[in-house]
């Protein structure tokens, strides 16, 4: 008794036509898998260009801070009133600065508005990365379908034909949940 299941000519077709769909999903899901890729290296770029930023104003704030109190001792040592009156201007120049600086919401290149935006882009370079990385299975699962599917044709084997079938609504599967929940699953 064979274990082999013989497919009919238009079971071939069938299988072709299976094949045709996979390579299809196969298509798509490469797409989708390089824009989430190039959408996470950008978004990655992004919050390392805002965490900079974020940097470059600390240290400005720093730097003002640092004279601004050293002004203030210089301040406490002044008894000409002209001279008391400039250094508390500059000193209250340099604290709006500083201030500035820490937030600035009118412009968002605060410190504050600078974090929340740096770390909005690390969320959605995460969120690109899971789906990148649920395009690639689905990749994978969708390559092995087409194989698995081929073998089918050749060997004559029905069960194959279906395997691959499963295979490839299994990739449908993931494809939406890399598209519509990317951080899903695993």
């Amino acid at each position: 008794m064979s274990t082999e299941i013989e497919t009919p000519q238009g079971g071939n077709k069938r299988i072709a036509l299976l094949i045709a769909i996979l390579a299809l999903m196969l298509a798509f899901s490469e797409i989708g898998g390089k824009n989430a890729e190039q959408d996470a290296l950008a978004k990655n770029v992004e919050a390392s260009n805002l965490w900079a930023f974020f940097q470059a104003k600390t240290i400005r704030g720093t730097t003002l801070r640092t004279a601004a109190e050293a002004m203030e001792v210089e301040l406490a040592g002044a008894t000409d009133p002209a001279a008391r009156e400039r250094l508390q201007k500059r000193i209250d120049s340099w604290k709006a600065t500083i201030a500035r600086y820490d937030s600035e919401p009118e412009t968002n290149e605060g410190r504050k508005e600078l974090m929340v935006r740096a770390k909005a882009a690390e969320a959605q370079r995460d969120i690109s990365s899971a789906r990148d990385d649920k395009y690639d299975i689905v990749s994978g699962l969708l390559q092995i379908a087409i194989v698995i599917s081929s073998a089918a044709i050749i060997t004559g084997i029905g069960l194959l034909a279906w395997t691959g079938g499963a295979l490839g609504l299994a990739a449908l599967a993931l494809m939406f949940v890399a598209q519509l929940a990317p951080t899903a699953l695993f």
